[in-house]
């Protein structure tokens, strides 16, 4: 007897033999069509979401200038004057119990005077919104507007190189812009730069010539200071009347980057050069929303290589005739 195969619903064994490739090749088909449509799909859902965090980060926000790339809406666009004149820098334990050794100003002083002309510094730490009109106009720095919570929030995550950048591009746009005060037109008309501050720039805006353990007094207080907590909050959130030069944030919220190497102490701009040559660590100050009382002080000193990105460091700018 001759062994048969089994019949097969709908057609004959030659039928069966064929329709697998039939199949296959159907299938594959679908496939692709089923993927290129996810595909365009997903591509425009990336194209959304950038617009969306786009529009988050430059949102019209109470209290800042959207016509003004986005500066506080005050007479100075949000920068404060610290007049010229002498003011101490570093700490002395007797007064500051939680000084560090590289606040020390050398074997023999614990504190020095440091002499610098009249300048202006920010109010409040650069924003999302602000930094992110640079991004969008240079294309510069996206890594960094990737990961903010947008809008009056600092911006973090941005590199040193970045921060620099930023303040040239908001030069060139204060020069040219109508609405930038004849005050600070004429700072930056006759050479001045808008930058980071530097390392002693910083340390006078942050405790003024009173030598100030915290920029509001002698003892840590959370009332005026994001510090010792769980994240950033927006520029500004935490009142401090009393704090020098009635600038905001200077104690916590995040790390602030200036523009000087690290150097021990006695400090020297005229060394600042010469360090930038090599491969040094920038000073940073202020410390962040994670970090303790110690670290929020006027006098502490941290550094972090240039292309460092972190949710805890962020940076403010100054114009300054140096």
């Amino acid at each position: 007897m001759t062994k048969q195969s089994a019949p097969t619903p709908g057609g004959s064994e030659q039928a069966l033999n064929k329709t697998p490739g039939r199949t296959l090749g159907f299938s594959i088909m679908v496939v692709m069509i089923v993927f290129v449509a996810w595909w365009l799909q997903y591509q425009a859902s990336l194209d959304q979401s950038d617009q969306n965090s786009n529009t988050r980060l430059t949102e019209n926000l109470d209290g800042f200038r959207a016509d003004v790339f986005f500066l506080p809406d005050a007479p100075m666009l949000g920068f404060v004057e610290i007049p010229a004149g002498t003011f101490t820098m570093g700490s002395n334990p007797a007064l500051d119990r939680m000084a560090y050794q590289n606040e020390r100003w050398s074997n023999l002083e614990r504190q020095g005077e440091v002499s610098l002309p009249a300048f202006y510094i920010a109010q409040f730490e650069t924003t999302a919104a602000q930094f992110n009109a640079f991004v969008r106009d240079t294309g510069v720095g996206t890594a960094a507007t990737a990961g903010s919570p947008g809008g009056a929030y600092p911006i973090t995550n941005v590199t040193w190189p970045e921060a620099l950048a930023y303040g040239r591009w908001l030069q060139t746009q204060l020069l040219d812009s109508e609405q930038t005060p004849q005050a600070l037109r004429t700072i930056l008309e006759n050479g001045g730069r808008v930058i980071l501050p530097s390392e002693a720039e910083w340390e006078k805006a942050a405790r003024s010539t009173d030598g100030r353990v915290f920029p509001w007094g002698a003892r840590p207080q959370t009332a005026f200071a994001n510090f010792n907590s769980e994240a950033t909050l927006p520029v500004g959130s935490r009142s401090c009347v009393d704090c020098a030069y009635g600038l905001s944030d200077m104690a916590g919220n995040v790390w602030e980057l200036t523009r000087s190497p690290l150097q021990d102490y006695p400090y020297d701009p005229a060394e600042e050069t010469t360090l930038a040559d090599g491969d040094p660590l920038y000073v940073m100050r202020g410390g962040s929303y994670s970090d303790s009382a110690n670290n929020v002080r006027t006098a502490v000193r941290g550094a972090v290589d240039p292309g460092v990105r972190s949710d805890t460091i962020g940076f403010r700018l100054v114009i300054t005739p140096q």
